[in-house]
């Protein structure tokens, strides 16, 4: 097994600069307690829109903007959370914010703006508990820890929208709160409340909010989510060139593969994972076709040079990953997300965030004898031998050469009903940690050259009866390798 897997699921980040506008609003900030060198990062749509450095406690933001629009303030320095802060913002406006440490999120915002003056209201209801939650993110604390006291702060926020004004600022909390409904739809604590709120602010909302109503309601009641083993289903998608497209273009097609990449510019982990990508892209003789669906702004997204270099087919929902798509293939409001989807356009595996290793296991696996190695796609099989004498399979598994991994003495091959004990190893020891050490492309700088491999062989008993397929289970322990429905041709 794994120790370690270098995974970020992402709900919000911004990095790229934007096109600039002629119209614009000001945030000026100050705290004493800000570093000299701390960087002022003001982002709209998922796009950086305007920076400052940090001198002396002070930074200016002169942030283009058309009309009524939701800003996010960051900062990156000792001693600030990674965490946003929403300023609204308008054409000629200037907003100041300040405080006296690094908390920013919870400074004072002085703005001319009703709605920032509605988010202040909810703001000061929930202050102790997102102070704490902000606490916790500087201490490193796990997402275990700081969930129930961030989900503590949706219910603040929650209690207090009822009194509150409805207009885009209320609404874009409400639509927070219902997101992470979603994501958490099983076990979110306050879904009775959330349903009645939703119900009661449709009911005393204004003319002009339909659309973003209606989202919060695919939130609250989301349609069915396609989970592994159905059938995929068509959607219609955007090129950078402003023509229409189908999903079912690209499905259904003898031997092909097809992964979803839902992305983001703003989103790490999706440029992180780009050149494996490709590496795996180039390397499938056509055998894996990536459609990656863009979540930005379309004249963001249409003017990046990142975008313009992606080799696959480049696609956009056109609604910043509101669109019909991501409620049908997504289980949570997460970036990087994908799904890889069958030639016979069945989905056979989903996941939220980057592990290293994981597309070329995955186009190894495509590429080997069918199985299903989707419980951790970085170990693949690449051959079967089987006789009277015992059955030898021979594996590859993908890491970041200065990550180990394990394989167990108990690892067993279980086929019928029965388990086939392993008998020896060729490549590896069992239960020793293992560097992969090969390099798994030609990159030679930057994160892809740390993508190496290691090949091994393991052999069982032999089978009472060769089956036509198999299960290898690096024993029954929590966050063990299973490699399921292994054939033997």
């Amino acid at each position: 097994m794994n120790k370690q897997t270098i995974i970020t699921i992402l709900f919000a980040l911004v990095a790229i600069m934007g096109q600039a506008q002629t119209k614009t609003a000001t945030i000026s900030g100050y705290s004493p307690a800000l570093k000299d060198g701390t960087v002022a990062e003001s982002s709209i749509d998922n796009v950086r829109v305007a920076s400052d450095t940090i001198i002396g406690g002070h930074f200016t933001l002169t942030v283009p903007v058309e009309g009524l629009t939701k800003s996010y303030l960051f900062l990156a320095g000792e001693g600030c959370p990674n965490h946003l802060m929403t300023i609204w913002l308008q054409p000629g406006a200037d907003v100041k914010v300040t405080g006296k440490d690094c908390l920013y999120p919870l400074w004072k915002v002085e703005s001319p703006l009703p709605e920032q003056q509605t988010l202040s209201r909810i703001m000061e209801y929930g202050h102790d508990t997102l102070a704490e939650f902000l606490r916790l993110n500087l201490a490193n604390a796990p997402w275990d820890e700081e969930r129930p006291v961030y989900m503590k702060y949706l219910k603040h926020t929650m209690d207090v929208l009822p009194s509150l004004p409805v207009d885009a600022a209320s609404l874009e909390e409400l639509e927070g709160v219902a997101m992470m409904a979603r994501n958490y739809t099983k076990d979110f604590p306050y879904m009775e409340q959330l349903k009645e709120l939703e119900a009661s602010t449709a009911a005393r909302a204004p003319k002009g909010f339909e659309e973003q109503l209606a989202l919060i309601h695919s939130q609250v009641y989301p349609p069915h989510i396609l989970q592994v083993g159905e059938e995929a289903i068509d959607a219609e998608l955007i090129d950078m060139q402003g023509q229409k497209h189908h999903l079912a273009e690209v499905l259904g097609q003898s031997d092909r593969y097809v992964l979803l990449d839902f992305w983001s510019l703003g989103c790490g982990p999706c440029r992180m994972a780009e050149p494996e990508m490709r590496a795996a892209y180039k390397q499938s003789q056509g055998k894996l076709e990536i459609v990656g669906i863009n979540q930005d702004k379309l004249s963001a997204w249409q003017e990046d040079n990142f975008s313009k270099s992606i080799a696959w087919k480049n696609w956009n929902d056109g609604k910043m990953g509101k669109a019909d798509i991501e409620n049908s293939y997504c289980d949570m409001r997460a970036i990087p997300y994908y799904v890889l989807i069958s030639p016979e356009r069945r989905i056979i595996w989903k996941g939220a965030g980057y592990g290293m290793g994981w597309f070329m296991g995955l186009l190894s696996a495509i590429n080997g004898p069918k199985q299903d190695n989707t419980a951790n796609l970085s170990l693949t099989i690449q051959q079967v031998d089987a006789d009277a004498s015992g059955t030898t399979v021979s594996f590859r598994y993908y890491g970041h050469k200065n990550l180990w991994f394990r394989i167990a003495k108990g690892s067993y091959l279980e086929a019928d009903g029965k388990k086939y004990k392993l008998t020896s190893a060729n490549g590896i020891t069992p239960d020793a940690d293992i560097y992969p050490q090969v390099r798994a492309t030609e990159t030679t700088e930057g994160y892809l050259s740390n993508l190496c491999y290691t090949d091994f062989t393991l052999t069982f008993e032999p089978f009472d009866t060769i089956p036509t397929s198999f299960d290898f289970k690096e024993g029954d322990g929590e966050g063990a390798f299973v490699i399921r429905n292994v054939s033997i041709e």
